[in-house]
Parts: C-alpha cells; sequence; structure tokens
C-alpha cells in the first residue's frame, strides 16, 4: 500500500494470466494458446502492415476489420465492436452494460477476470453456482437481477450450454443486458450470433486469441444491435480511441477470411481432444465433456497441486486452479497430438 493509491486499489483482486514460462524443451498446455501457427494469409498481412507507415495513427473505428466481421456473420458493420483483445472488449461491456441498481449475475466456477471487473468498476455481483455436474443451470438465474454474464462454452470447465438454453436465458430477461463470452464457440458450441437480430439486450463477445491463433496480437470484438455497440464505443472512445495497431487489424481481417486454415486447425484440435479425453479416461481421470480447446480432468487418487508440480517437473505445465470444488482437476490445453503424446507419457511415470 501507498499513500499515493487511490483509495480503490487496495481493494482489488488483479486476474492472474496463465504462466509464461521459459523452460527448456516445454510442453506449454496452461494457457489455451491454439498449438499451430496462425493463417499464412494473416502473417502476409502484418508483414505488410510492417512494412507500411506506422508513423501514423491507426484507423480508429477499425473499418476493415468490422466490415470483415460483420460479412462472416451476417450483421451490420455497425453491429460489430473491436478492442484490444476480448478481454478489453469484456472490461468496456461491465463499464457500460452492467452496472446497475440490482446485482450482476455470472457463474461461480468462471472465467476469473469477472470478479476482477466487478470490483474495478464498482458492481455488486452475486456468484450463481454450478449444477453437482459442473453445469450452468439457466433455472438458477431466473430471479430479479441488473445484468448477466456467462461463457459459453464455460471456462474452466469447457461444458456448453445449447443455443435453445442460451435464447431461453435471453427472453428471459428482455429489460437486462445479457453477455455470452463465446472465446472458445469455434470448438464446438453454438454461437448467439445468430441470436442477436431477435434480441436487443444480447451482446455476444468472442476473440481471435483461440480459434484464430492469433493471441499475440490481441483481438476481440463483439457482435450486438446498435444501442449496445453504441455503448462499448462511448466507454472506448473514453478511454482509448485507438485500440488496435495496424498489423493487428490487418492480421485479423485477412484471418478470419481463411476458412480454409481454420476448418483445418479447428478440426484438428477438435480430434485431439477427442483421443486425449480417451486416453485421460483409460487411465482412471474424470474429464468433464468439453466444446472447448481444453479439458478439465482429475484423477482420484492424485491431488491437482500435486499432480501439476510432478508434470512441470517433466517440462509439461497445465493450469491448476486452488478454488473450492475444482481443487483437484487440471485444466489441460489441446496441443498438438505430439505434444500430447509427451502429456500422457508424463502422466504413465506419475501414475
Amino acid at each position: 500500500m501507498s499513500k499515493f493509491w487511490s483509495p480503490i486499489v487496495s481493494t482489488l483482486k488483479p486476474y492472474v494470466p496463465g504462466e509464461q514460462p521459459r523452460i527448456a524443451n516445454l510442453v506449454k498446455l496452461n494457457t489455451n494458446e491454439s498449438p499451430y501457427g496462425p493463417s499464412e494469409q494473416a502473417l502476409e498481412a502484418v508483414r505488410a502492415a510492417a512494412d507500411a507507415d506506422l508513423r501514423l495513427y491507426p484507423d480508429p473505428v477499425a473499418l476493415g476489420l468490422r466490415e470483415a466481421i460483420a460479412a462472416r456473420y451476417g450483421v451490420s458493420t455497425g453491429e460489430v465492436f473491436v478492442g484490444n483483445g476480448s478481454d478489453e472488449v469484456l472490461a468496456h461491456a461491465f463499464a457500460a452494460l452492467l452496472k446497475h441498481d440490482e446485482p450482476l449475475f455470472y457463474p461461480d466456477i468462471s472465467y476469473s477476470f469477472y470478479p476482477t471487473y466487478a470490483g474495478l468498476f464498482g458492481i455488486e455481483a452475486i456468484e450463481v453456482p454450478l449444477n453437482a455436474a459442473f453445469r450452468i443451470d439457466i433455472a438458477d438465474y431466473r430471479r430479479p437481477c441488473g445484468a448477466i454474464i456467462l461463457p459459453n462454452p464455460n471456462a474452466p470447465t469447457g461444458i456448453g450450454l445449447p443455443l435453445a438454453e442460451i435464447e431461453t436465458l435471453v427472453a428471459e430477461h428482455p429489460d437486462r443486458p445479457v453477455v455470452i463470452d463465446e472465446a472458445y464457440i469455434d470448438f464446438g458450441g453454438e454461437s448467439a450470433t445468430a441470436l442477436v437480430p431477435k434480441y436487443d439486450n444480447l451482446l455476444v463477445v468472442q476473440t481471435f486469441s483461440k480459434s484464430r491463433a492469433l493471441a499475440g496480437l490481441r483481438v476481440g470484438f463483439a457482435i450486438g444491435q446498435r444501442v449496445l455497440v453504441e455503448a462499448l464505443e462511448r466507454v472506448k472512445d473514453s478511454f482509448n480511441s485507438y485500440p488496435l495497431g495496424r498489423a493487428a487489424q490487418a492480421g485479423a481481417t485477412a484471418a478470419i477470411k481463411d476458412d480454409t486454415w481454420f476448418e483445418a486447425t479447428r478440426g484438428k484440435i477438435i480430434a485431439t481432444r477427442a483421443r486425449l479425453t480417451i486416453e485421460l479416461e483409460e487411465r482412471g481421470f474424470e474429464v468433464l465433456p468439453s466444446q472447448a480447446n481444453f479439458v478439465f480432468a482429475r484423477h482420484p487418487a492424485q491431488a491437482g497441486q500435486d499432480l501439476a508440480a510432478k508434470l512441470r517437473e517433466r517440462a509439461v505445465i497445465v493450469r491448476h486452479f486452488a478454488k473450492p470444488r475444482i481443487s483437484d482437476f487440471l485444466r489441460i490445453t489441446i496441443g498438438t497430438d505430439e505434444e500430447c503424446a509427451r502429456l500422457v507419457a508424463a502422466l504413465d511415470e506419475i501414475l
């Protein structure tokens, strides 16, 4: 603490990102990055942007990128918002849409940035427990609230909700904003973007970090009716009018147009996830049904923290959360087949 701090600083509990260690011959399965390089078209676009005149500011409204996103999802350009990673987009949504007189609802086991943002923006929040199967039950949200945010598929569980249940949730709260965080939607879930024309209270947030393999560029976006997107724009332009650099805009625009690369790499990750799930179950793990680019698993004979430490000794890192109900689980990113084979070999040594 310091006498120079504003009062809110000492009350914050900052988000802790996944570790980025420097370990030789590392198998890095802890931060849900893509195991494959980005689209070559995206890389070429980044190179071209880097060769351009970087002394000039980028397009503050990222028109070309927003047009490309709008074309892919069948919405208007004015219904698309872009930001510096989906985390920034979510932060703007918390500030612009989720602070009301009644509390914000989100799952108790979920993306751990949500309580951080609630604290930062002074939002009263209630954590709604997952059920015994670690699933979101929309019936638990049928009570007065100011707003709702939830990930679909959920993180860190990887379990998704069918689109029909998302629509029921949105329809049951017509006067409250509902934000659906779809960071992992491309690995097996049903996107709620199709519902945007029908519901003026729905905002859908996605990222280029996972299925587009552009975590290093930091590009996220939201799709919603104009009234919601305008709120995000007003917050953004009161904070940072140039959130996306030229390289980020160019790379993301090219990436979202490269369907061939997208379908091929997504398909490989989904196939590897299925094989890894079987191999873990054969070794006694309970593996939650995942629609993400990771699995959430626990072994009945191993404490989660201990197992993560033993894997680290073998240059394999995964994510462990020291939280109630999930402290024995490990979140394991789907890597290449070779990386997952090294994980399984390390587990065989340990078990």
